[in-house]
C-alpha cells in the first residue's frame, strides 16, 4: 500500500479544506454533501453522539451559527492508498479561552468524491506547556 501519494494528499487537502470553509460559514448544506450519507456514518461531537447521516443533518440544521470562527493547527492529513485518510487537527476558538479542540474525520472516496465517514471532535483543557 502506497502511504501519502501527493495527488491523494492534495485532493483530501482540498475536500478538507471546503469542509472548514463549510463549518465556520455555517453553510449546513456544503456540510451535508461532504458527509457519507448512509446510516453507519458516526459524528461524536463536543456534547453529542451523532449515529447515521440523518443525526448529523439534524444537529447541522439546528446548530447555532454564532461562535463559530476558529483557528486550526497542526493539521495531518494521512492518506492510505487512494480511497482512504485521516484528517487530524488541533483547533481554538475566540470564544473557549483556554481551551483547545481536536477533530479527527476518517475520510473515504465514493464515486462522488472524498466523504467524511466517521468524524470526532473534542475540547480540552490548553495543556500547561502550550499556555505559557
Amino acid at each position: 500500500m502506497e502511504i501519502d501519494l501527493p495527488e491523494v494528499v492534495a485532493e483530501v487537502r482540498e475536500a478538507f479544506e471546503l469542509y472548514e470553509k463549510a463549518l465556520v460559514s455555517n453553510d449546513v448544506a456544503a456540510l451535508d454533501a461532504l458527509f457519507h450519507d448512509d446510516p453507519r456514518t458516526i459524528r461524536y461531537g463536543g456534547g453529542e453522539n451523532l449515529y447515521g447521516f440523518a443525526e448529523i443533518a439534524a444537529f447541522r440544521a439546528a446548530r447555532s451559527p454564532a461562535g463559530l470562527a476558529r483557528t486550526l493547527s497542526r493539521t495531518v492529513i494521512t492518506t492510505y492508498g487512494r480511497d482512504f485518510a485521516v484528517a487530524s487537527t488541533l483547533f481554538q476558538r475566540p470564544a473557549a479561552a483556554g481551551k483547545i479542540g481536536r477533530q479527527m474525520q476518517t475520510w473515504v472516496k465514493f464515486p462522488e468524491g472524498w466523504r467524511v465517514v466517521a468524524a470526532h471532535v473534542s475540547l480540552i483543557e490548553l495543556p500547561r506547556e502550550q499556555t505559557a
